[in-house]
């Protein structure tokens, strides 16, 4: 395939009279004794005299602007807080929210507040929490899945916040 396409460049090279002397001669002499040259090259005539016969049309002056007014013609799609489910969102919203609370809930009750002075800096003593599953699942797994979910359940107070507050300025 490759000398196909080589032969063919070479070809079309010799038909619009780009190549070299050399070359010429070269491709002459492979056109008289290779039929496959010779074959090919009747070919590229032909396509060369067909594109040479026709008239490529011209776009209209006007051929932009008919686009854009037939695309401005369509109605533009709704923003995206009409196609999506409030309630999903909401639910994933309350599953975080959740999720922090029973975390935070679960750490107190961990919590000894009527610890004595044993020379720590806090006034009660943080026992280290063992869940039963620390051996399969690293500490430091649940650390970074705590911090993302702390991380995503303040984003969506923002973004909740954001939206009463943009709702309260349109309102005024």
């Amino acid at each position: 395939m490759g000398t196909d396409t080589h032969m063919e460049e070479r070809l079309w090279n010799y038909i619009d009279g780009t190549c070299n002397p050399e070359e010429r001669t070269e491709i002459e002499r492979l056109l008289s004794n290779h039929p496959a040259w010779k074959t090919t090259h009747e070919g590229l005539l032909e396509t060369a005299r067909l594109l040479k016969a026709s008239e490529l049309e011209q776009p209209s002056m006007r051929f932009t602007k008919n686009v854009m007014e037939s695309i401005a013609a369509f109605q533009v799609a709704p923003a995206t807080r009409t196609y999506i489910n409030k309630n999903i969102i909401r639910a994933i919203g309350a599953f975080f929210v959740l999720a922090i609370g029973g975390f935070v809930v679960y750490g107190f009750s961990l919590v000894n507040f009527s610890g004595g002075s044993t020379g720590n800096a806090l006034p009660f003593n943080l026992p280290k929490p063992d869940l039963g599953f620390t051996k399969q699942i690293p500490s430091i797994f649940w650390n970074i899945f705590l911090m993302a979910d702390a991380i995503l359940g303040l984003v969506f107070l923002d973004r909740y916040l954001a939206r009463k507050r943009n709702q309260a300025a349109k309102a005024n």
